[in-house]
């Protein structure tokens, strides 16, 4: 574990379990749902890196300028790979010190067929944590890329997510987008909408500037801002598990599906990066 603190914020890091936030607390509220002693899946963390693609691909399949590509399932038997490699593999801890933070992770090309090393940045402030995600071609071809953040937060009584969007696109049963939907559909989260009392939402929102806002009675705001290429927020909510997600996205799920995906060309030796911050109100 790897722990930076300033004042009385404190975030702990497992860059053993795919680059993922352990925990970050402010005095001593959780504004992110704490890992589990001795859990070992980065869907027990509180946050973790997707990079270098967003949600799920159909059955790992994808051709991209000509070449074709098949990755293996990495959810158990679910046949549908996603989030691609980062979360799935140890990150270096390049440095941890002065309330800041910056890890990485290098990927050999395999059944992802492109080298590219990964960095994330972490900075604590006194109200809020900034993260940084950055992803960087380093084989000899042109790769694709798309980047999010995942972070889980402790379901708080009566909570609400207020988040301006345009429209969602529906799901089928293997949780990938088929339709998308213009305008409401379930929870009007333009407005703030509770986030309990429905079926399982697990859905990826279109239209979305780049803020959200969690909010429950009596207690203290937590914002989500993004930077500008973050134009995608999946929201997915388990009924009755006791925490939400709201994740930033610069592509959405079926990244090589039709039309615009958010997924962008990477030259050899180029970047892509994006931003999240996290606050309490």
């Amino acid at each position: 574990m790897t722990v930076i603190e300033r004042g009385s914020a404190r975030l702990a890091l497992a860059p053993e379990v795919g680059g993922a936030i352990a925990s970050f607390t402010i005095g001593d509220r959780h504004v992110l749902r704490p890992m589990a002693a001795g859990a070992t899946d980065a869907l027990a963390s509180a946050c973790f890196p997707l990079v270098p693609f967003c949600n799920r691909i159909p059955n790992g399949r994808f051709t991209f300028e000509g070449r074709e590509v098949v990755l293996p399932p990495n959810l158990g038997t679910h046949p549908h790979p996603l989030h691609g490699q980062g979360w799935r593999n140890a990150w270096t801890v390049e440095k941890a010190e002065g309330g800041e933070a910056l890890l990485s992770y290098e990927h050999a090309a395999d059944a992802w067929p492109w080298a590219y090393r990964a960095e994330q940045r972490f900075a604590v402030g006194e109200t809020g944590l900034r993260l940084e995600l950055s992803v960087t071609n380093t084989g000899p071809d042109a790769m694709p890329a798309g980047l999010g953040f995942h972070p889980y937060f402790p379901a708080r009584d009566a909570e609400t997510l207020t988040a301006t969007n345009d429209g969602v696109w529906m799901i089928d049963e293997d949780v990938l987008p088929t339709v998308r939907h213009a305008g409401v559909w379930g929870p009007d989260w333009a407005k703030g909408a509770s986030v309990a009392g429905h079926d399982l939402i697990d859905h990826c929102y279109t239209g979305w500037d780049q803020r959200a806002a969690l909010r429950a009675p009596g207690q203290p705001d937590t914002t989500i801002t993004a930077s500008p290429e973050c134009r995608w927020l999946h929201v997915y909510v388990p009924p009755d598990q006791g925490f939400l997600c709201v994740e930033p996205c610069a592509s959405r799920p079926n990244p090589f599906g039709a039309g615009e995906t958010g997924m962008v060309t990477l030259q050899p030796g180029e970047s892509r990066s994006i931003w999240m911050e996290v606050a309490k109100a």
